[in-house]
């Protein structure tokens, strides 16, 4: 406190008048002390006649006139700055999966060979032509289903960008897609409309989307980003057996895609 009041003194001497006065130390309220210049003598007094007084005060709970001179303006290191978020930034919005089967790479297929795998039960193997330079070679678990004779010679939808599996020492290069039933005890191949052609690309909605099908992911993308697995989950047959995904029909050129007999059932 008395060093305080020492700097006091010191800054306001400088406003006093240049010749020696005393200074008289008041106490004009408990916790506060103040400084009074004393009204110089009339021997010292200016000759344009005016008394100069000056009060300067200091309390526990003002600031100093050291503290309010100098003091700095505050630091914005500590101040975190709000900023407004910037329109079309880095975010990006989930896609719809409107928009994640536009990724799906499903085509009309025509198995042109089909047999028991030699090594599982449960599987057959089919040599499909999907359009391409030589026919795929794909596993499907549809033993206990259909018999082969309804395979033979069937055309089919083939989901074609999926990541190549072994199974059983064969490698399966897509999947055959199929409905079924919530028990999963009737299942039935998808079948495209007559004058439908190996090699065509599927796709949901009106004639008029057709042209606004994205180019199909890769594989490697399909499988890291689960992208059928969230496509399937809203994929369905009417009561007419029309495949939709919502309220979108599952067509070629040819027409809509469909199965025999199941209505409401699961696509997969």
């Amino acid at each position: 406190m008395m060093a305080a009041a020492r700097m006091a003194i010191a800054s306001c001497a400088r406003f006093l008048p240049s010749s020696p006065s005393p200074l008289t130390l008041a106490r004009p309220r408990a916790g506060a002390v103040s400084f009074l210049a004393a009204r110089p003598s009339p021997a010292t007094a200016p000759r344009s006649g005016r008394n100069l007084a000056l009060f300067c005060s200091l309390s526990p709970t003002s600031l100093s006139l050291t503290e309010a001179s100098v003091a700095p303006p505050p630091s914005q290191d500590g101040v975190e700055e709000t900023k407004p978020p910037v329109p079309g930034g880095d975010e990006k919005a989930e896609p719809t999966v409107e928009e994640l089967v536009g990724l799906l790479d499903v085509r009309v297929g025509r198995v042109v060979k089909a047999w028991r795998h030699p090594q599982a039960d449960t599987l057959y193997v089919e040599e499909v032509d999907v359009g391409e330079a030589e026919p795929r070679t794909i596993c499907s678990g549809l033993v206990n289903f259909l018999p082969i004779e309804e395979l033979q010679d069937s055309n089919v939808i083939v989901l074609a960008n999926l990541k190549p599996r072994n199974m059983r020492g064969i490698k399966s290069n897509g999947m055959l897609m199929a409905a079924s039933d919530a028990s999963h005890e009737n299942v039935e191949l998808l079948i495209p409309p007559e004058g439908s052609f190996p090699g065509e690309r599927v796709w949901f909605g009106s004639e008029e989307e057709k042209h606004r099908q994205s180019d199909p992911a890769s594989p490697n993308q399909v499988q890291k980003k689960k992208i059928w697995e969230a496509v399937q989950a809203h994929l369905r047959t009417t009561d007419n057996c029309i495949v939709v995904l919502g309220d979108k029909q599952m067509r070629t050129s040819a027409g809509l895609i469909f199965c025999k007999s199941l209505q409401g059932a699961r696509v997969s």
